[in-house]
């Protein structure tokens, strides 16, 4: 089951700092956070917060499509809205899959991660700043806007974190047992969206890849999503 909400209760965890107390057992430190990256080279505690970031935006997104498919007045939008906010909820699911696959912690909060939550915060408090003092068209595009905004950071993540993929695969073994154990795919369903199975070729240069949704030309994730999927040795 995914959290769209990490909480003591849930089990979150974070790191301390000079402005934030963390006490066992929900603190950890970089040590911890790079352990599954241990003899890779790659600098793990980075990846993990950069994980963690991409996962909170993906969360927050959740809760700005609910809001917007509520209150909106057209339909059209209301359906794509409602679209959007189901397939967002397919991407926590994935990175929380991902970030568990390769030994991380998918209920780990970091330092980055609580800026990203600050932002999509306000962005989604933005659209109600409006209410009652403008018309409906007025109310609509800055709803728009907001999803095109979170939109856009959406896709700049699955593209930063498809980068992953070449010094994730150089990980050594430990990674691709934890997979495998797992019966090939994260949490032992069916493989998710946009994963290249052994033998498929790369699509020609310039070709958004499909999502396996037929969405290949569409939102535009598919390609990205398959990055991370082969962050954790299913590629």
């Amino acid at each position: 089951m995914t959290t769209l909400t990490p909480t003591r209760a849930t089990g979150a965890t974070t790191k301390a700092s000079h402005a934030l107390l963390a006490e066992p057992p929900y603190a950890v430190d970089d040590e911890a956070l790079g352990a599954p990256f241990e003899g890779t080279g790659v600098n793990g505690a980075f990846v993990a917060d950069l994980l963690s970031a991409a996962l909170t935006h993906e969360r927050c997104g959740t809760h700005l499509y609910r809001s917007v498919a509520g209150r909106t007045a057209n339909p059209v939008l209301r359906a794509r809205y409602e679209e959007f906010g189901r397939e967002t909820e397919r991407h926590v699911e994935l990175l929380e899959d991902a970030i568990a696959a390769i030994g991380g912690d998918p209920q780990y909060v970091s330092p980055i991660a609580r800026a990203v939550q600050g932002m999509d915060t306000s962005l989604l408090e933005s659209t109600f700043r409006l209410d009652g003092t403008a018309d409906v068209m007025v109310r609509e595009m800055v709803m728009l806007d907001a999803v095109l905004l979170a939109e856009t950071t959406d896709h700049a993540n699955w593209a930063n974190l498809a980068q992953l993929r070449g010094p994730a695969r150089r990980r050594g073994p430990r990674g691709a047992q934890q997979g495998r154990a797992r019966g090939g795919a994260p949490g032992g369903r069916a493989p998710p969206l946009g994963e290249r199975h052994e033998g498929e070729d790369d699509p020609p240069a310039g070709q958004q890849p499909d999502d396996g949704e037929g969405r290949g030309e569409g939102r535009g994730d598919g390609g990205h999503r398959q990055g991370v999927v082969q962050l954790t040795g299913f590629g």
